[in-house]
């Protein structure tokens, strides 16, 4: 397990948004989420910016990604090739992604994103997993949160 400043905790998360598997293939996928294990399938997006197809998959209030690389040289391929399929990350909801991130790097946390980025569902950020115990998190902003007007983006529905 990685080191980490006990004083660098997140603040409250208001739930899990999701946990986000890496996956070879997302329709050969969909048979055990989809088909066996009976999680309603929300959405299936490209997204062309982190070179990658996504799949969200309904569970209670939070959801399972499916992340599909579709370009060998990304993190995530790199990731794919080295671990196989399997857990890739957590995501936290917060309400306030770039206090949350401030607050964070003023405790030493290593940030991947240093502001709110724009992610499929919302404004998004990544925590480094050295600094997270070995697990990469990500943040997202709970919708109607400030950094949704500043990257001028409209809760889906």
């Amino acid at each position: 397990m990685g080191s980490y400043s006990t004083s660098a905790r997140l603040g409250v998360p208001s739930r899990i948004h999701h946990v986000a598997m890496v996956v070879q293939s997302i329709e050969a996928s969909l048979g055990l989420y989809r088909d066996m294990l009976r999680l309603p399938l929300e959405t299936v997006l490209d997204i062309p910016a982190d070179r990658v197809r996504i799949a969200f998959l309904g569970v209670g209030e939070s959801k399972v990604e499916l992340v599909e690389p579709t370009d060998d040289t990304t993190g995530v391929a790199r990731f794919l090739a080295s671990k196989g399929e399997g857990f890739h990350h957590v995501c936290l909801e917060v309400a306030d992604l770039a206090e949350e991130l401030t607050r964070l790097a003023i405790d030493g946390v290593e940030l991947i994103d240093s502001a709110p980025r724009r992610g499929a569902e919302g404004p998004v950020a990544f925590l480094h997993p050295r600094s997270c115990g070995g697990v990469l998190v990500e943040l997202i902003e709970a919708p109607g949160g400030p950094s949704w007007a500043a990257l001028k983006m409209a809760p889906r529905g």
